[in-house]
């Protein structure tokens, strides 16, 4: 049996007023699954560009940058001191930890 986790919706007010969340997601190599390394706040997608590369993706094969405006995140860890509990719907089935 597997514990089911509580989880917090985080991250749903943007860290400027003036600049845009981006999620960066990086490929090492072409057969190797895209994989979210971080975020940043830049402007616009060409300066999220440059930052994104000096920070995470030097070494990539690909870097893939998403507005993170309409992604909604849920994490089991404390990122976000307004985060608001969110529950999950098992329909009866048992989790536990083992």
């Amino acid at each position: 049996m597997v514990e089911r986790h509580e989880r917090a919706s985080i991250g749903d007010h943007p860290r400027s007023d003036r600049e845009t969340e981006w999620e960066v997601f990086v490929r090492d190599d072409t057969e190797d699954p895209l994989r979210h390394v971080g975020s940043i706040t830049a402007p616009d997608a060409e300066v999220a560009y440059e930052q994104a590369t000096k920070l995470f993706a030097w070494y990539a094969d690909d870097l893939w940058l998403c507005p993170a405006d309409p992604i909604h995140r849920f994490s089991t860890h404390d990122l976000d001191r307004d985060a608001e509990a969110v529950a999950v719907e098992t329909e009866g089935e048992p989790r536990s930890f083992e």
